[in-house]
């Protein structure tokens, strides 16, 4: 899953800290949410789109995994 948080975050002028302590959670797990490395719960998705004033399916871009 690829994700837009950083470039959401910086539109707000956020740093990984700044956003980490809005949402609860430590700064390693928004590197790892950037990184495309973890899959959030659907609570901390729901958080992280409303800090960043998006939705969800704007900030974590699901792919096909479809080889058709």
């Amino acid at each position: 899953m690829k994700t837009r948080i950083k470039e959401f975050r910086a539109k707000y002028d956020l740093t990984q800290e700044d956003l980490a302590k809005k949402v609860g959670v430590r700064r390693e797990t928004i590197v790892f949410l950037e990184k495309g490395k973890y899959n959030p719960s659907l609570r901390l998705a729901y958080d992280i789109s409303k800090t960043l004033n998006s939705k969800i399916e704007e900030l974590f871009l699901f792919e096909d995994e479809d080889d058709d």
